[in-house]
């Protein structure tokens, strides 16, 4: 069938059938749809959606798309995590060092920024040396001595994913239900995993901003999982402001490491513990919730959460003396600060216009072909509720390139008012969906 016709038929509002579904997936592996035409379908998708039984058999043909993998022969259940992104969402670099810990494997496949939100490939691909890019085997053997692993979807994993997570980042079609419930379960699916704890971003600088709209993508993700034999729970949690002070992928690595030493801010902790306990118990480590929080608060306190997050580093070629060392991780020299116009209380910085102001500078792409620049990002100073002078420093923004400052300035102009009372702070966690 032709692909012309696929798009008229979804241009057009038409629920499509399961083989032009095949067509669309098997044409996006290979040279017989042109990436403009798989970037057309994409935005129709977008633009007219896709109802639950489309979703499901797109899902099933990414995920047939390449090989399913196995981990039953080792001890442990394994169990992975994923977020929907967000600026300063770091919590996977803390939550799978202290999960594997406490006993659970985790065998984690993770994805690159996607539009204004920050990916856990270019975090670790900050670290001098760290290798994302591992075969099946050797996978095995990191996930074998560590007991957790954190590299890119392989060859041999939904590679329809891939091809379609690239052209998703650069033509703006991120913020699509169906389209974010097949990427993240495809690769879920094909992972190998028998549990899945999600966290579904809600907010202003989450790609859902609603709660509704949040909820509905938890159910979708859930009843996909559930469905393929992969137990699936989610957490939607707040991303109006962002998650820690570091933004961008360095900075967000010493921030992991701050945590993980028992440091650093308390919503990126307490978030991450959450999300560990969760997988703990889902891994059958722990009888209860409470048993598993008291689990993963030890892993950390002992630093044995820190000490695995170190062998990983070393496993997959990093250097880890940068647990130790921070100063050995990429840092952009140049600086400018953007400091209060007036006294009173920060509301907190707009997560979604920070984060497109560190893409700006080089954290994230505009481009397929861009490179990622590992030091640039911001440094928040100002949270929610605290009290500022006239002349404070707000945000610290960290950047190589003279021209592109500019136009990061305009983007974060007024993007933290001072208002003259507190304002209300509301939680991290917002809700638990089953």
């Amino acid at each position: 069938m032709r692909a012309v016709d696929i798009l008229r038929k979804k241009r057009d509002g038409h629920a499509l059938s399961p083989a032009e579904i095949a067509a669309f997936v098997a044409g996006a592996t290979s040279d017989f749809w042109t990436p403009y035409q798989v970037s057309a379908m994409l935005m129709a998708i977008v633009l007219r959606g896709m109802d639950t039984a489309e979703t499901a058999e797109l899902t099933r043909a990414m995920v047939e798309s390449g090989e399913r993998l196995d981990w039953s022969d080792m001890a442990g259940v394994a169990v992975d995590k994923h977020s929907t992104g967000g600026v300063g969402d770091k919590t996977s670099l803390i939550l799978a060092p202290l999960a594997a810990a406490c006993g659970v494997l985790v065998p984690m496949m993770s994805g690159r920024g996607l539009g204004h939100s920050g990916g856990t490939l270019d975090k670790l691909e900050s670290i001098p040396g760290f290798r994302v890019r591992l075969d099946v085997p050797e996978m095995r053997s990191v996930l074998e001595k560590v007991g957790f692993v954190m590299i890119s979807p392989t060859d041999r994993v939904a590679p329809a994913d891939r091809a379609l997570y690239h052209l998703r980042d650069v033509t703006a079609t991120v913020e699509s239900i169906p389209l974010i419930s097949a990427s993240i379960m495809s690769k879920k699916i094909a992972e190998g995993i028998r549990g899945l704890i999600m966290d579904v971003k809600c907010g202003s600088g989450a790609f859902m901003k609603t709660r509704e709209d949040a909820r509905a993508l938890a159910k979708s993700l859930i009843g996909i999982g559930n469905a393929n034999g992969v137990k699936t729970e989610a957490l939607l949690t707040a991303m109006d402001v962002p998650m820690g002070r570091m933004v961008g992928n360095a900075l967000e690595v010493k921030e992991c490491i701050e945590v993980l030493r028992g440091e650093g801010p308390d919503d990126v902790r307490d978030v991450s513990v959450e999300l560990a306990a969760k997988m703990v118990r889902l891994g059958g480590a722990a009888g209860s919730l409470d048993e598993a929080r008291r689990k993963v608060r030890h892993a950390l306190a002992s630093g044995q959460g820190l000490e695995r997050f170190r062998r990983m580093v070393e496993a997959q070629g990093g250097d880890p003396r940068i647990v130790d060392n921070m100063d050995l991780l990429p840092a952009a020299r140049q600086r400018m600060v953007i400091r209060a116009a007036r006294p009173g209380y920060a509301r907190g910085w707009e997560a979604e216009r920070v984060g497109r102001a560190t893409v700006l500078l080089g954290a994230g792409r505009n481009r397929v072909e861009d490179k990622v620049q590992p030091g640039v990002g911001a440094v928040v100073l100002a949270r929610p509720g605290d009290p500022v002078r006239e002349g404070d420093v707000l945000l610290e923004l960290h950047y190589r390139d003279d021209d592109r400052l500019p136009g990061a300035l305009a983007l974060l102009e007024g993007a933290c008012p001072i208002d003259d009372a507190p304002p209300a702070v509301g939680p991290m966690i917002l809700e638990e969906v089953s």
